[in-house]
């Protein structure tokens, strides 16, 4: 079960999370549901390879980690400088712990609309209209997720989603163990469509000297 990882400058932040709908009852999808539909979730299950790059820069430093995923094979390759190492995600051993967990992460932040419906049965959730963003300071819809405090890397984590009325992702926080404070906050910018799904390239901080982005995405 995917949980969410958040990479920074060094440092892994995981996560972990589920609430009642609370959308009009004519309503025929969830909130969850229409941001993962409104960023083409109904286009994966024409995939079968995904690569790109995760990459950091902070001031002069670079980080960089290269991913190919199988995802109806369950099979991940990673691919760095010193070396490459492949594995299915239903046999993560005690020595590819520390890979699955970069894969996880890297990939949740390319993919979390997704991860909205493939992790339902392991959050809560609510939503509310009209609510400040954190960076833009402008009004928007929010959806916030708390992970179950069981299970995964480290659970009990939150994430609060803004959206605007297309329901593509503008902004988001990563708040660890449901802590009332920010632990991180970016924007979602730089979307690309690609084989009708569209995703975040670019996730900016308030502090310029830090940049976040995926690169080289290719999707087969």
């Amino acid at each position: 079960m995917n949980k969410l990882i958040l990479f920074l400058t060094g440092m892994i932040l995981l996560s972990c999370g589920e609430k009642k709908d609370n959308q009009p009852a004519e309503a025929s999808l969830s909130v969850p549901e229409r941001i993962a539909e409104a960023h083409g979730i109904a286009n994966w299950k024409n995939v079968e390879e995904l690569r790109f790059t995760f990459n950091v820069d902070r001031d002069t430093m670079h980080f960089e980690r290269h991913w190919s995923w199988l995802p109806k094979q369950a099979e991940v390759t990673s691919i760095s400088a010193n070396d490459t190492v492949t594995y299915n995600k239903t046999a993560v051993d005690t020595a590819l712990v520390s890979v699955d967990a970069a894969f996880i992460n890297d990939k949740y932040w390319l993919l979390a609309p997704f991860n909205l419906v493939w992790d339902r049965d392991n959050y809560e959730y609510t939503h509310s209209e009209n609510v400040v963003a954190p960076i833009s300071q402008q009004p928007m819809n929010k959806l916030t997720i708390v992970y179950q405090d069981k299970g995964g890397y480290t659970p009990g984590d939150a994430y609060d989603f803004y959206f605007g009325d297309d329901y593509l992702i503008k902004e988001w926080v990563f708040r660890k163990s449901n802590q009332a404070e920010a632990s991180l906050t970016t924007t979602w910018e730089g979307y690309r469509e690609i084989n009708g799904m569209k995703l975040a390239t670019t996730y900016n901080r308030t502090d310029p000297t830090i940049k976040l982005y995926i690169s080289d995405i290719s999707i087969k």
